[in-house]
């Protein structure tokens, strides 16, 4: 029986979509800003300190976390 539960809640989780549209997004988002950065050069230093604060951001999130 525990292998039919573990068997539904793996395709439970499979068939799962809820976050996909903000990944997306996401995506979209960094690669506009990464095209931006190439086309216009006096941006991508601006582009360079925002993704390091978003690394920083998520690296102490997940720290934190854990």
């Amino acid at each position: 029986m525990t292998r039919i539960a573990n068997m539904v809640w793996k395709l439970r989780i499979w068939k799962d979509t809820r976050g996909q549209d903000l990944i997306e997004y996401a995506l979209m988002a960094g690669f506009v800003a990464v095209a931006a950065g190439a086309i216009m050069p006096g941006v991508a230093t601006s582009i360079s300190t925002i993704f390091s604060k978003i690394s920083s951001t998520m690296s102490n999130a997940a720290t934190q976390g854990s």
